[in-house]
């Protein structure tokens, strides 16, 4: 990717100093910033820089362990430094969701991609065909479920004499027999049906086959794991028999994809990803976790936590996103409001959490949150923070809290730039979004 890139940062972000003047990413550090100290603006989304590269060393070394790749799902942090840090700790590439998603990394350098998601409008399909025109050793697979996806394409190509030839994953549904499921062939034989179309229609490449488990989750690991396993048997069930039958259209040597991996129970699909093939195929495993770049303090923590178990891991993934407010009013006992709300933290899934406090114009390492104290509500600009007056004390106005999320893509959707700290809040780097 490109190292040459040096973003301004500028008082027109959120978070960033209005007293200060505009400056380059790398210049930075030289300015000494410390949040604690009043230097920005709350509320602010930091990441510790210790906790960060802690996860992306760990999430490395265990893909290496399984024997497979790691392409972290983008759409999680959407930051072309983050990016780069992923590919730097040993990524494969990196995934997203959408073609704007994959331009933005490809517009940073990322030559390889997966986009974890069906593509069939014409306006994406011309998109990826630009973007692969344009960079020729760029190499994006994405993924199929149906024939109607397939006539849509094909459609689109009868139009356009230079379409490229796409390649392809087939992605096999988790939620076989539950209907209301997301994307994905429901049965074997949809899924072969499709395989063999692919392999025959002209403007295919039918490269490996994928799965998404992480909606299935349940935080059981009983059920987990019987959820997990026999996904992961029907995965393996429909690339055998595409193998046996000479529709996997990779070149000599080359391998087959086999891709799966939420950041919730990655460990119980992580080792069906390399399954034995007809004529010894070799075969690329590719988890696409990607939430375990930033962790969180909420679903994922408890989800990992069982990941932690299951493998007698105990230096596991580590909390490194964290929103920074100021308590504004006490308006009455047992309640202070917090300026921060929806407009600049996560609550897709559970409400933020207090995780430290640090006392109006205190330097000293910020003090961990009574387990007393809760979020209870969230407004666009206000967060209202509760606790019981007769069994503890609460915050003052002026105050600083440092709240916990639970799932941080949509904290992360919240902010054009983040600093990076070190565990005294002192800045030191800061990572640019693009969503």
């Amino acid at each position: 990717m490109n190292n040459d890139h040096d973003p301004l940062l500028s008082p027109a972000l959120k978070g960033f100093p209005l007293t200060e003047p505009a400056l380059p990413l790398s210049a930075l550090p030289g300015r000494h910033w410390n949040m604690l100290a009043g230097d920005l603006p709350l509320p602010l989304a930091v990441i510790k820089r210790e906790a960060l590269e802690h996860n992306l060393r760990w999430m490395q070394d265990y893909v290496r362990g399984q024997g497979i790749e790691l392409a972290p799902h983008g759409k999680t942090t959407m930051s072309p430094q983050l990016f780069q840090r992923q590919l730097d700790a040993g990524a494969w590439g990196i995934s997203f969701a959408t073609v704007k998603q994959l331009a933005v990394g490809v517009a940073s350098g990322l030559r390889k991609a997966v986009i974890a998601n069906q593509v069939c409008s014409e306006a994406d399909l011309a998109g990826l065909a630009a973007l692969l025109a344009q960079h020729p050793e760029l190499r994006v697979v994405f993924l199929v479920d149906s024939l109607a996806q397939c006539a849509l394409i094909e459609r689109w190509r009868s139009r356009r004499a230079d379409a490229p030839v796409f390649e392809v994953l087939l992605e096999i549904g988790a939620e076989v027999g539950m209907p209301g499921g997301r994307t994905g062939a429901r049965t074997q034989d949809e899924a072969l049906a499709l395989a063999a179309h692919l392999h025959a229609a002209a403007g295919f490449r039918l490269v490996g086959i994928e799965c998404y488990e992480g909606l299935g989750a349940k935080g059981d690991s009983a059920a987990d794991t019987a959820y997990a396993d026999a996904l992961m048997a029907r995965v393996r069930a429909v690339a055998e028999i595409c193998a046996e039958r000479g529709w996997f259209d990779v070149a000599e040597g080359e391998p087959v994809i086999v891709s799966a991996g939420g950041s919730g129970i990655f460990d119980l699909v992580a080792g069906a990803l390399r399954p034995r093939l007809a004529g010894q195929r070799p075969v690329l495993g590719l988890l696409r976790s990607g939430c375990y770049v930033t962790h969180d303090h909420g679903n994922y923590k408890r989800l990992v936590a069982l990941v932690d178990q299951r493998q007698c891991i105990h230096d596991g993934l580590r909390s490194a996103l964290e929103v920074w407010a100021l308590v504004q009013s006490c308006p009455e006992p047992g309640l202070a409001i917090l300026a921060v709300g929806r407009r600049d933290i996560s609550y897709d899934l559970e409400l933020p959490m207090p995780v430290w406090h640090a006392p109006l114009d205190s330097l000293a390492a910020p003090l961990a949150a009574p387990a007393a104290w809760r979020i209870t509500g969230l407004n666009d600009q206000h967060a209202y923070l509760r606790w019981d007056p007769a069994l503890a004390a609460g915050p003052q106005v002026g105050d600083r809290l440092g709240l916990g999320i639970s799932h941080p893509c949509t904290t992360f959707d919240k902010w054009t730039w983040l600093p990076i700290v070190e565990n005294d809040y002192r800045v030191s780097d800061a990572v640019l979004t693009h969503f």
